[in-house]
């Protein structure tokens, strides 16, 4: 017996929110820390493994003595650290440059303050792992995974020990741990015996983890003790204290199976709880990547200092994507602090990218010109962009025109200002807008000027739109769309009435435990009014006002006139218990492939109704019945991450209301008064892009990041100033190429910039840095993500790094 092993495990989970607030978290993480280390006095043989670089930032800030045992602990390798992520995230909700971030930030934080990093990546908790972590992992120094969720009555997997795959082809191995993280008991017989039959040859190895967890604790001295028993008799394996890294060394040399695939299912129910959290993560994560994206460049080209607290921003960031938070399930008060720490990075943010811009604006050389008001839009992205843009501006009069840096008139229209009172204006414009970089429009309000041009609109009435590609119809009974058509390809995009709002049934806790389905319909919004309420020369919108029960859904319609997509803006009233409402879209194709997108990549899901994680877009194509051609729609937004598509329908869920951290099998009580989710009013916008052929040629990936990152405009005055009125700094030559993070180094001036591959294509693609006359080509495998390091001296090439942005021996 003693020839197999049972790898003993101490650790202590630490949920540092949950059905307690962060600052009980501090407080935990330190008494935890402190008995490990009194349990390391106690038994010499003992050793202790913990992640998530947040728990190590809060000892050392607030208990520097304890800070400086753990070193020696870890200098002496009986404190292992593992997991080099800032937390342990959900990962499935967080974007992709996030999950790049934890390792960045994580691992540097271990790197400087204990000289090692993490090999095993530790996600115990996590309810779910999305299909790119491999690549994300392994390009940030982590070679194995330790997994728990989804369980093995919610996926099967071929072995316990498995490599784990990626699109792109990078391996980690990966560990599924047997039955539990913790123990609650004093002696451990039990746990082992069960884990015992866990063993399979040829590999005769099983982590066990051990020690009171979740409000942390750690192993106790009944648990060491028990170890010691049994390791001292015949019967039982041989059970060392030892850690995650000494396992994996032992069992790699094994054959192992490759599972290339997502980990899903468990908690479905979490990708739509707490409609907030979801809309500040997503918010702050762009409002952060396009900061870095204008701060780096404004340094680099106009002297700004670029902030030292985005760091601080991108952490608070990070640390409320822990399962828990942002999953939703923790108590109400959580999301208080969660809203304050994302005010805080958002804030950081906007700073940052103000000064940034204004650098830029306030360095354009612009004329003076009387009655003549400049506007100068900024274009995050690194391809070119054609995009609505809207602007709060003083008078707007019956001959103003709107021009762009070549004289060339723009069509414009008025539409409602943010303010009520007398003296702004707002205007709304299709902006043509180079890649990464920025153009100045001109608002002339001078009489003598040139004559307006006459610009035409679209057709439009209360129940209908129609511009030269699409024409969509609303039913005036229920405000649903009754007919998406696009005459181009002269096909109805749906097969019935279409963005249904549905009310579906939904008794779950908050995780909907053991719950795959939401689709119990019971109920639809009914329209109170349908009507035109904008109509100009650039869009027309339909608003369709509706109600159930005592909620309220508006939803407004936007066509534009020469952009072949149409835009929705939701505001709802939730006033329900125990329910969950759906955005629903019957599609009229056949032999359909459905897919999602997932953080730095995409994933094909059958449609079987299940809830799933998804990002900004999913993506339902087919074949056109008759005619035999490729024809799809992907559905795009700017705050949501739960979708379902069950047989030919696809559907966005909008929100769930159960009661916050209900957790079976705990029964509410009927006659209880309970605090209930996504009560009151949100805000999010949709975006409905019909397309001919599949979505990778369809423009997809970049149509969701100009939902998400929108243009950046500011009013400015005239003045000298050395730069032009239109310019760009970063472009690629390959549409499949993204741009996705544009940021100054960790250690130096160099700027680093971060691009993957979207559609799971080789490609071969040119980089452009007009203004430091660079050209970068790069080979990019199917979803691979590089990282590029542009040295600030330009006698210096331009080298691949890892997302640690570490070379050679540090890497």
């Amino acid at each position: 017996m003693k020839e197999k092993q049972l790898h003993m495990i101490g650790n202590a989970h630490l949920d540092p929110v949950w059905l307690w607030q962060w600052q009980e978290g501090v407080q935990e993480t330190k008494a935890t820390f402190r008995s490990v280390l009194d349990r390391m006095n106690e038994y010499p043989d003992f050793i202790f493994t913990s992640s998530s670089a947040a728990f190590y930032e809060w000892v050392e800030e607030n208990e520097p003595k304890m800070f400086e045992e753990i070193k020696q602990r870890i200098r002496e390798g009986r404190w292992q650290i593992c997991g080099g992520w800032w937390i342990q995230p959900d990962c499935n909700i967080p974007g992709g440059e996030a999950f790049v971030r934890h390792g960045l930030y994580g691992q540097r934080y271990f790197l400087e303050k204990f000289g090692v990093m993490a090999k095993v990546g530790y996600n115990v908790d996590s309810f779910g792992h999305h299909g790119m972590l491999p690549q994300i992992l392994k390009k940030s120094g982590m070679d194995y995974y330790v997994m728990m969720r989804p369980m093995p009555n919610e996926k099967g997997l071929p072995a316990r020990t498995f490599h784990w795959e990626s699109d792109d082809g990078s391996r980690v191995l990966a560990y599924r741990l047997p039955f539990e993280y913790c123990t609650w008991g004093k002696d451990l017989d039990k746990h082992v015996e069960r884990c015992i039959d866990e063993l399979k040859d040829p590999v005769n190895d099983l982590m066990v983890f051990y020690g009171v967890g979740n409000h942390g604790g750690g192993p106790t001295k009944e648990n060491i003790e028990s170890i010691q028993r049994m390791n001292g008799d015949p019967a039982y394996p041989s059970l060392p204290f030892t850690a995650p890294n000494e396992f994996f060394k032992k069992v790699e040399p094994f054959e192992h199976p490759v599972v290339h695939d997502d980990l899903q299912h468990h908690a479905s129910g979490c990708y739509a709880a707490h409609s907030g959290i979801k809309q500040w993560n997503r918010q702050a994560e762009n409002k952060l990547i396009a900061a870095e994206k204008w701060s780096a460049l404004a340094e680099r080209i106009n002297g700004q200092k670029y902030p030292k607290d985005f760091h601080r921003a991108w952490k608070n960031v990070l640390f409320n994507q822990f399962h828990d938070i942002l999953a939703g399930t923790s108590i109400e008060p959580a999301y208080e602090d969660a809203r304050n720490m994302h005010g805080e990075a958002m804030s950081i943010a906007e700073r940052g990218l103000n000064y940034a811009i204004q650098s830029f604006s306030w360095n354009i050389g612009i004329e003076q010109e009387e009655g003549m008001k400049p506007i100068v839009v900024f274009n995050p992205h690194a391809w070119e962009s054609r995009v609505n843009v809207e602007v709060e501006i003083t008078p707007i009069r019956d001959y103003t025109v709107l021009v762009d840096e070549t004289g060339k008139q723009v069509p414009y229209q008025l539409v409602q200002s943010l303010a009520t009172a007398n003296g702004r204006w707002r205007i709304s414009f299709i902006a043509e807008l180079p890649p990464m970089g920025y153009r100045v429009y001109k608002v002339l309000n001078n009489e003598s000027g040139p004559d307006k041009i006459a610009a035409p609109s679209i057709l439009a009435n209360d129940y209908s739109m129609e511009n030269d590609r699409l024409r969509v119809e609303f039913d005036p009974n229920t405000g649903f769309i009754s007919r998406l058509h696009d005459k181009k390809a002269g096909f109805d995009v749906f097969d019935g009435p279409a963005a249904v709002p549905a009310v579906v049934e939904d008794k779950s806790d908050t995780w909907s435990h053991d719950v795959f389905h939401f689709q119990n319909k019971i109920g639809e919004f009914k329209a109170r009014s349908v009507r035109r309420v904008e109509h100009g020369p650039v869009k027309s919108v339909i608003r369709s006002t509706s109600e159930y029960g005592r909620s309220t859904l508006v939803q407004d319609f936007t066509m534009y006139r020469d952009l072949n997509y149409i835009d929705v803006k939701v505001t709802v009233d939730w006033r329900e218990h125990f329910k969950a409402l759906k955005l629903v879209f019957p599609m009229n194709l056949q032999f359909t492939k459905q897919t999602y997108e997932i953080p730095y990549g995409f994933k094909e899901r059958e449609h079987n109704g299940e809830e799933e994680p998804g990002q900004g877009w999913v993506d339902y194509t087919g074949i056109i019945r008759g005619q035999g051609s490729v024809y799809g729609l992907s559905l795009i937004n700017d705050a949501k991450y739960s979708y379902s598509m069950l047989n030919k329908e696809l559907a966005m869920t909008v929100l769930r209301s159960p009661i916050y951290a209900h957790h079976v099998p705990r029964v509410p009580d009927e006659d209880g008064h309970y605090s209930f989710i996504d009560q009151g009013i949100q805000t999010f916008h949709y975006r409905l892009l019909p397309h001919e052929g599949s979505w990778e040629t369809a423009g997809t990936v970049k149509r969701t990041l100009e939902l998400n990152q929108r243009p950046i405009a500011i009013i400015e005055t005239y003045h000298q100033g050395p730069l032009p009125q239109k310019d760009s700094y970063l472009s690629v030559d390959q549409d499949n190429v993204i741009v996705s993070a544009v940021k100054k180094a960790e250690d130096n001036d160099d700027l680093i910039v971060r691009c993957y591959e979207s559609t799971k294509k080789t490609t071969k693609a040119t980089l452009r840095f007009p203004q430091w006359n660079r050209t970068v080509e790069a080979d990019f495998g199917p979803c691979e993500i590089k990282t590029l390091r542009i040295p600030a001296d330009p006698s210096l090439p331009v080298i691949e790094t890892n997302l640690l942005e570490l070379e050679g021996d540090r890497a």
